[in-house]
C-alpha cells in the first residue's frame, strides 16, 4: 500500500511580477528551459501537457489540471504507468511587486520508493527553486 508524501520547497524570490509567472508557468511547453541537457529525453510538450523520459522512472507525464488566476497552479503526474503525483504552485506578491513561489510535491510512495526517493526529490525541489530564480526570461512566452 501507498502513502501520500509531501514534499515542500523553500520560497524563492523571482525577477519577474506574478502575472508573468502565471502565464509563463500555465503554458507546459515553456517547461523545456527548466530542463538540464542530457537529463531526459523525448521531450514533448502542448500548452496544457507535456511527457518525457527519465532514466529510472521510464516516461513521465504531467498535465495541468487547475489555475487560480495570479496565485497557483496545479499539475497532476504519472510515472511508472500510474496517476501518482500532484505538483502545486504556489504564487506570492503584489501585482507590481516581484514574485514569489514555492512548490509542493505530493507522491504516492510505497515504503520503499520513499525511501529511494526521498533524496532525489528533495534534491530536485532545490534545483529547481534555484533554476527558477536565476531565471530571467519570464515575459517571453511560448504562444
Amino acid at each position: 500500500m501507498s502513502d501520500i508524501t509531501h514534499y515542500h520547497s523553500r520560497t524563492g524570490k523571482l525577477s519577474c511580477t506574478p502575472a508573468e509567472v502565471f502565464a509563463f508557468i500555465t503554458d507546459l511547453r515553456n517547461f523545456s528551459r527548466f530542463v538540464n541537457e542530457g537529463t531526459i529525453t523525448g521531450w514533448q510538450a502542448e500548452k496544457e501537457s507535456c511527457s518525457f523520459s527519465v532514466s529510472m522512472l521510464g516516461t513521465v507525464s504531467i498535465r495541468l489540471i487547475e489555475k487560480v488566476s495570479g496565485s497557483g497552479v496545479l499539475y497532476q503526474g504519472d510515472a511508472l504507468s500510474r496517476n501518482d503525483f500532484t505538483i502545486d504552485v504556489k504564487i506570492y506578491g503584489e501585482p507590481a511587486d516581484l514574485a514569489e513561489l514555492n512548490l509542493s510535491l505530493n507522491a504516492s510512495l510505497n515504503p520503499l520508493m520513499k525511501m529511494m526517493a526521498d533524496k532525489p526529490i528533495r534534491q530536485f525541489m532545490e534545483i529547481l527553486i534555484q533554476q527558477i530564480e536565476s531565471f530571467r526570461d519570464w515575459h517571453i512566452v511560448t504562444e
